[in-house]
């Protein structure tokens, strides 16, 4: 299989790191449909908390900037925006640092994107390899804010059994609530919300 972009160079040659799938998932039954486990996990953590790390998806793993024509002008066609999330180029840099982490990390990813579109959102996914643990999405008819929607989402994933050690988020109001909610949070500039 072709090399993934987001791949670094060692002296030995070109190396990339596996699809992580080996994440813990907290003990216990998950029936939350926006809630998309990947594969098989390596298990179930028997007791304590799961240490993770949550990442954006729209303009900190995906570059959307193709995407943003939909949201100009007097109307929002928010729609065609999300529709297109497949076609979106990688952010190499993030991945890159994503492929790094290390193993014993659960990777959550977090993204406002509507329900609907999980399946061009995990064909994005494997196009480019790259490793996560859980996917959450927004429930079909949440139309609120999306800091609205993550900080739920923060507070289901700590009643999960999740441990949030660290986040990466591309809009300030959702970095903002990340502090406030006691998870360190790295902004990464998309240019979006200028």
């Amino acid at each position: 299989s072709p090399t993934p972009p987001w791949s670094t160079r060692s002296a030995g040659g070109r190396r990339s790191a596996p699809p992580r799938s080996r994440g813990l998932r907290p003990k216990g039954p998950d029936n939350r449909e926006n809630w998309w486990w990947r594969g098989s996990l390596a298990g179930e953590r028997a007791g304590g908390a799961v240490p993770a790390v949550v990442f954006d998806l729209d303009g900190v793993l995906s570059d959307a900037a193709s995407r943003q024509h939909f949201l100009e002008g007097g109307r929002r066609d928010w729609d065609a925006f999300f529709e297109a999330c497949g076609d979106d180029a990688l952010i190499g840099e993030v991945a890159c640092l994503l492929s790094l982490l290390d193993a014993g990390l659960s990777v959550v990813l977090l993204t406002a994107r509507p329900l609907r579109v999980r399946p061009q959102t995990l064909a994005w996914l494997a196009r480019y390899s790259l490793p996560w643990d859980l996917l959450v999405m927004r429930g079909d008819g949440d139309y609120g804010a999306a800091r609205d929607f993550k900080r739920r989402s923060v507070r289901e994933l700590r009643e999960a059994g999740f441990d949030l050690r660290l986040s990466f988020e591309d809009d300030r109001r959702n970095v903002d609530m990340f502090h406030a909610e006691g998870v360190p949070c790295v902004y990464i500039h998309s240019g979006y919300y200028d």
